[in-house]
């Protein structure tokens, strides 16, 4: 995991692909400061419309760490995760450094685990639905997740109503 007092930090591109510094916005999530307008700004710099870079992966092991310390279930970290790890090497993003590779693998494992133990104690639908699409990445089952994560139930529904899925 990449040390917060680590200097590359601010040489890192995020899914502007422009250098974006995470830091701040991690602290204040930590301190529980604004977390709402904290998760909307982190989801908007990390991932812009599918498109991650270096400060995407490096922030991972660190909302992870965060989540697993602060005792609430949400889906935010499970969701946000899955969405980096699916964006991974599609398009013009970049693959994980070879130098965060290791602490971005961990995470990921360690959000599954925390997932495996959440959720029977998960309520709604959006937080079911990210342990799910984290559950399947870490099982490499890619498209599953990328199912689980793209399309709410509603628009599964939709589509099934369609004749697009189902009818077996």
């Amino acid at each position: 995991m990449l040390s917060l007092d680590d200097k590359r930090w601010t040489e890192l591109k995020g899914g502007y692909r422009t250098p974006f510094d995470p830091r701040q916005l991690l602290q204040k999530l930590e301190s529980g400061t604004d977390i709402q307008g904290c998760w909307q700004d982190l989801w908007q710099e990390l991932y812009h419309q599918g498109d991650v870079g270096e400060a995407s992966y490096a922030a991972v092991p660190h909302l992870v760490r965060i989540y697993q310390n602060s005792g609430k279930i949400d889906w935010n970290t499970y969701a946000i995760a899955t969405s980096i790890e699916l964006a991974r090497n599609v398009g013009k993003n970049p693959d994980v450094p070879l130098w965060l590779r290791q602490g971005f693998e961990d995470a990921i494992n360690r959000l599954a685990m925390i997932g495996l133990g959440e959720l029977p104690d998960a309520n709604d639908k959006e937080t079911i639905r990210s342990i799910l699409a984290i559950l399947a990445i870490w099982k490499e089952a890619r498209t599953y997740a990328r199912i689980i994560i793209d399309y709410s139930e509603d628009e599964l529904n939709e589509l099934e109503n369609q004749g697009f899925i189902g009818g077996r």
